[in-house]
């Protein structure tokens, strides 16, 4: 476990990457995204912030907040529906017209639902774009301005280029193989498990391939936010009772903002090409240093899991990152 004294000490050296860091934060403006956005406003010095989301009066707040505790800090608002892959594009476009690099991206954007297979008009679940596909074409189209930010690095002075996505890093379970959209096999169960082992996969894979940037999948523990929002109100009502029973185990907010933004800028998950020394953590492949990192809700990092051995020793993990692809391909010609 690494102590909550240990993880602010680390966010308070963040200043240490020097000024005008670029985040983007998708669901940005509730819950775990929120808090990690604040954070992160909070140790650095004259940001430029994105926020993505759905509320804009949601964030209005949070950017007046977020200007009040950094007045040097530059907070934007862009709204859209990201379980759309069209959407996600279309955010893509108004950052890139505006960042040539980009230090830190954090995908938290999700739901809570008891519902089946809910098709967008793009024919992919809605839950499960917005646990994996659309996080990944985020993460896909912004590649560029994140090697650019790794390539921007002033002499002498830290780097940053890591992506850091929020879901279940302890939770790596078999994949239904002959059908990793699961338009045939589709359950609550194996969209999260699906959702959950692509991403680590996913995430190996491209640390391979781009090896200036870093990659973080992150458990964030029992976090009380607004996912219950798009719920009834007997869900929401057994939801909050659940959550009253787990107090003693729940994370604040606060808290988990500080944890994640400790996962999202602490040297120790370094991309894969650094020299990060001893202090390296160890990749969710079990090497030290590999440039892809689980990471637990206490921010210690979750050890090498036999699903994901078997999976990299079989093919497997490049074969998702290519459906991923194609899965892009088909929707959005590219």
């Amino acid at each position: 476990m690494v102590s909550l004294e240990t993880v602010k000490n680390s966010n308070s050296a963040i200043k240490e990457y020097g000024p005008n860091l670029v985040a983007v934060f998708v669901g940005g403006t509730s819950g775990i995204g929120e808090s990690t956005a604040r954070a992160f406003v909070k140790y650095t010095v004259s940001p430029r912030v994105y926020l993505v989301g759905r509320s804009e009066a949601r964030a209005s707040q949070i950017i007046e907040d977020l200007r009040a505790l950094n007045p040097d800090g530059q907070i934007s608002f862009i709204k859209g529906d990201v379980s759309r892959l069209q959407e996600v594009d279309q955010t893509c476009k108004e950052i890139q017209a505006k960042e040539d690099k980009i230090n830190l991206l954090v995908l938290s954007a999700g739901i809570l639902t008891t519902k089946g297979r809910d098709e967008t008009d793009e024919g992919l679940d809605k839950k499960f774009s917005l646990h994996y596909y659309s996080r990944m074409r985020f993460l896909y189209n912004l590649l560029p301005q994140l090697t650019n930010a790794a390539q921007g690095a002033a002499s002498g002075q830290r780097g940053l280029s890591r992506v850091l996505s929020v879901l279940d890093a302890r939770g790596n379970a078999p994949l239904v193989m002959n059908d990793l959209s699961l338009k045939d096999n589709y359950s609550l169960r194996n969209c999260a498990n699906h959702a959950i082992t692509m991403t680590s996969l996913s995430m190996e894979e491209l640390a391979s391939s781009h090896p200036s940037i870093s990659f973080v999948h992150a458990y964030p523990g029992i976090v009380n936010t607004s996912l219950m929002r798009d719920n009834g109100f007997l869900i929401k009502t057994a939801l909050s009772a659940l959550f009253l029973l787990f107090s003693p185990l729940t994370i604040g907010l606060e808290e988990s903002g500080e944890r994640h933004i400790y996962a999202g800028t602490n040297p120790g998950f370094a991309p894969r090409g650094s020299n990060g020394g001893n202090d390296t953590a160890t990749g969710s492949d079990g090497v030290q240093g590999s440039g892809s990192y689980l990471v637990g809700s206490d921010s210690a990092t979750v050890s090498n899991q036999k699903v994901l051995e078997g999976y990299r020793a079989d093919g497997t993990r490049a074969s998702v990152w290519k459906h991923t692809l194609d899965i892009f391909k088909g929707i959005r010609g590219a």
